[in-house]
């Protein structure tokens, strides 16, 4: 089971939604050498979790995960990859959900659906958190940015799953690094650099680093960037378009 959103207007059963099944949705945030992770804290309970909810029986499992998201923390046009699936048994706790419901004003069955067994399917996104602003739902107090280096406790198994994705972050980030538009047009290696140190959590070797970047065939050198002395000025790059 996991922090969903709770469909209140339907019956203890359910209906209308795939039993069993949740997605739990990690939005990671980069800006100037810091990294984020978007998280709820639900009404009256000081309980932090992910952005999370339930799959529709008519809908896609994509557009279920951006319907997710856009109902708990108001983003959209986000890039939402499937990244793992958390189904062990001991996820399974009906209190904190327990909890949600009644500080909602719910009245909770013991047998009411949403205290059932859920697997979820975790969905990642990285962006730059200067240009999202989050919105809390009905549900939640807050919907805020909080520094990854300074984790706070997270329901069920939230803290696996946060890590989870940032391992699969980490060893997509190669793959990755175009599409999720973190770095303007044009930058410096030092700036990629960075980037990289930021989300790997380590130094990384100068050298090593632009020699593996080079490689991979993703990036166009333009002109240095003239800021004093030509023979300090670093050359500046842009990713290649058609990767």
């Amino acid at each position: 089971m996991s922090s969903e959103q709770l469909p209140i207007e339907i019956d203890d059963e359910g209906t209308g939604y795939l039993p069993g099944l949740a997605i739990d949705c990690v939005i990671f945030g980069f800006h100037q050498q810091q990294l984020k992770i978007l998280l709820l804290e639900y009404h009256n309970t000081k309980l932090l979790a992910l952005p999370a909810g339930f799959i529709q029986e008519d809908e896609n499992l994509a557009d279920a995960a951006r319907r997710v998201l856009a109902e708990r923390t108001g983003l959209t046009d986000i890039f939402l990859e499937q990244f793992h699936v958390f189904g062990d048994r001991s996820r399974h706790d009906p209190a904190p959900m327990r909890a949600i419901m009644e500080a909602k004003g719910m009245s909770v069955s013991e047998h009411h659906w949403l205290l059932r067994r859920f697997v979820s399917i975790g969905f990642y996104a990285l962006i730059d958190f200067t240009k999202a602003v989050p919105i809390p739902d009905v549900l939640s107090d807050s919907c805020d940015w909080y520094d990854m280096a300074a984790l706070p406790p997270l329901i069920l198994d939230h803290q696996l799953i946060v890590q989870k994705a940032l391992e699969t972050l980490r060893v997509d980030l190669d793959r990755k690094l175009i599409g999720f538009s973190l770095l303007a047009e044009t930058f410096t290696m030092n700036e990629l650099q960075r980037l990289y140190e930021t989300i790997l959590g380590q130094e990384l070797h100068r050298s090593g680093f632009q020699r593996k970047m080079l490689s991979l065939g993703i990036l166009e050198r333009l002109e240095k960037q003239y800021n004093g002395g030509a023979h300090k000025a670093p050359y500046l790059y842009r990713f290649v378009s058609d990767k």
